[in-house]
């Protein structure tokens, strides 16, 4: 590959959620974008994932909500049990988080959330290219340069979104990802084979119990079940190797209700997911290259805002490109003052997720509890109301385009 084809104004990193949101949400403000992807094909790895009202806004943004939930499931509430009796300690009513902000709750298959976002950049005229893994990045005058095997791309910004072992990451900062010592195992069947397991096809339910969680939910309208199944590993407590492995997964949830245990044999057994992210950085730029997605903020999962997070991230930044010029004459970034753009996302972007990775850690840590923690944390839960939305206000409202727009975490509780 050349330098530099003609018209291209950003190069995106990473074909993944975040790389494709951000390629779609920059293309729309018309600019020529072009996204590298390492893997042979254009694809996603996983199973369920739970988009919050926050997200569902700027699918909405981008014309694709009305895809999106044909392809999902709008449950009716995520209800939370204990995972050692079964009982139910709290739930949140979907139907009334979608009147109250104005957007669905909403669980998707991973690969149709990517799926809609790859038809959309298709639609749009995004260049995507595969075969391509970056390996280093420069500055360039006037734009950055992505570096890899087969030469270099340049252009007026180099967006990476290379997940959580980023190589942009190590222009800002030294760390290196944190191991929490949890695992995730995760299975999706047609939802026939699990007619016996007292599913609940209309909620997202999750079982809290001591160093384990385990979460079902419908996807594919109702066709198909999901399942996760979190756990701590005392193999990567004691600092060994293989961690995380089916005989761990069967110890961490032998005590647990009948629900629970009886999900279990339907899990993939054959691959699992360890758990990392990592400290919280407030700066994501340098120069022309800003890190996206899971490269800037990779999250632990108890939120369910990390795939919600990239997207946020895509489309702050391109409605601070269209305030900022938006594109030129077609085809370039002339018009775009693309140093103020990347301040501006800066400014806000690191202020919200640095909250959403410290938060998830501590609701994963009230998950976990046991013995008289455990007792205490299902009284809290138990004399929650229903409809109070103290804890989530600032999660699902608005995203903030400025710092002054991010909203208080936990006012009625004392922030």
């Amino acid at each position: 590959m050349s330098e530099q084809s003609p018209g291209v104004d950003v190069v995106v990193v990473g074909g993944g959620i975040g790389g494709l949101a951000n390629a779609l949400a920059l293309t729309l403000k018309g600019l020529r974008v072009r996204v590298l992807e390492q893997a042979h094909e254009f694809g996603e790895v996983g199973a369920g994932l739970q988009i919050a009202p926050n997200c569902t806004r700027i699918l909405h943004h981008w014309g694709l909500l009305d895809e999106v939930k044909s392809l999902g499931v709008l449950p009716e509430s995520i209800v939370m049990k204990d995972a050692l009796n079964g009982d139910v300690l709290t739930r949140l009513d979907l139907r009334d988080v979608e009147r109250r902000y104005g957007f669905p709750y909403m669980v998707i298959h991973r690969s149709d959330l990517h799926g809609t976002l790859l038809r959309a950049c298709r639609r749009a005229g995004v260049e995507l290219v595969n075969d391509v893994a970056v390996t280093g990045y420069e500055q360039a005058e006037g734009g950055a340069v992505a570096v890899h095997d087969g030469g270099r791309e340049s252009a007026q910004v180099v967006l990476a979104a290379d997940g959580l072992r980023s190589v942009a990451r190590r222009i800002v900062s030294d760390d290196e990802p944190v191991s929490s010592a949890y695992v995730a195992y995760r299975g999706a069947v047609p939802f026939d084979q699990v007619a016996g397991l007292d599913a609940q096809p209309k909620d997202v339910v999750v079982h809290v119990g001591p160093r384990c969680h385990f979460v079902q939910y419908s996807l594919r309208q109702g066709e198909m079940f999901n399942q996760v199944a979190v756990f701590e590993s005392p193999k990567a407590l004691a600092g060994e190797a293989d961690w995380g492995t089916p005989d761990e997964l069967d110890a961490a949830f032998a005590a647990t209700c009948d629900q629970v245990r009886a999900g279990l044999p339907l899990m993939w057994r054959d691959r699992w997911w360890r758990m990392y992210d990592r400290e919280p950085i407030m700066n994501w730029v340098r120069g022309r290259i800003a890190l996206t997605g899971d490269a800037a903020h990779p999250p632990l999962q108890y939120l369910a805002q990390g795939a919600v997070m990239a997207m946020e991230d895509a489309w702050v930044l391109s409605e601070h490109v269209g305030a900022r010029g938006g594109a030129g004459a077609p085809g370039t970034s002339a018009g775009v003052d693309w140093d103020a753009a990347l301040a501006a996302y800066n400014a806000v972007r690191p202020q919200h997720c640095r909250r959403v990775q410290t938060t998830a850690r501590a609701w994963g840590n009230l998950w976990h509890h046991d013995g008289e923690k455990r007792e205490w944390r299902n009284a809290v839960l138990r004399e929650r109301d229903v409809y109070d939305y103290g804890y989530v206000d600032w999660l699902f409202g608005p995203t903030a385009l400025t710092p002054g727009h991010l909203p208080p975490m936990f006012p009625e509780y004392g922030e």
